[in-house]
């Protein structure tokens, strides 16, 4: 389908559908790529308008991000910090048949078979991401909801590009696993909004008195983490 003229069309921009999703949505990505986030049953025209609006900002935004596109140093790093957690690793790599990563202590990981793709090495600093998030957010989370007195079913953790964190009716409580990347003060936050939706699966007035009942500076908190993707490395979306 076409929704872009001439100008506009290339491997820059991408349309996703996403079930999630309520809302019509566009990020712009360090290297310059658009995407668009559409809820399913959106029609053609409503995205052409949508596209439409905000063309401008997006253009003049990827012409400033294609100059952050990711280096090789970046999809391969050599050290990785994750603020949440406030710790720093440092990363070697040595040739191998098979792409495996081995933390060894002492904020040091060894990253065998570094003579494989991108996508390979990407997917193995992806799976001790997810195994250290699992550890720190679970820890936290656990904490906050004995503090705060509000409980939850279980964590789920995912790697999303569109949200931070969400909780069902059910319970389970849903994470990015990008929040890794983010200041403490921030992570604390969006754990506690997550928390107090199991109080008010809504985003009313009592919701918001809620939050601030638990955490003052929510605003400026909140207006962080809208940015927070900016910390994420290149590595984390390959």
């Amino acid at each position: 389908m076409s929704l872009w003229s001439e100008r506009d069309t290339g491997p820059g921009w991408q349309v996703r559908i996403s079930r999630r999703a309520r809302r019509l949505s566009m990020r712009v990505f360090p290297g310059g790529r658009v995407e668009v986030v559409v809820p399913p049953g959106v029609g053609v025209a409503a995205i052409e308008r949508f596209v439409s609006r905000h063309r401008e900002w997006a253009e003049r935004q990827s012409r400033e991000f294609e100059l952050q596109a990711p280096t090789e140093a970046e999809r391969r790093p050599r050290s990785i910090e994750l603020a949440a957690a406030a710790r720093r690793w440092t990363v070697d790599y040595e040739p191998a048949g098979r792409c495996a990563l081995r933390d060894c202590g002492e904020g040091r990981l060894l990253l065998r078979g570094a003579d494989a793709g991108d996508a390979a090495v990407g997917r193995a600093l992806l799976g001790w991401l997810y195994r250290t998030a699992s550890e720190h957010l679970g820890a936290t989370i656990e904490g906050l909801a004995n503090q705060t007195g509000l409980d939850y079913a279980r964590l789920q953790l995912r790697r999303q590009r569109t949200r931070w964190g969400s909780c069902s009716s059910t319970g389970t409580i849903s994470l990015n696993v990008c929040l890794m990347f983010q200041r403490p003060e921030v992570v604390r936050y969006l754990l506690v909004h997550e928390l107090c939706h199991r109080r008010h699966m809504n985003h009313s007035r009592r919701f918001w008195r809620l939050v601030e009942s638990f955490e003052q500076d929510w605003r400026t908190l909140d207006a962080e983490l809208v940015q927070g993707w900016r910390n994420v490395p290149a590595w984390v979306f390959p």
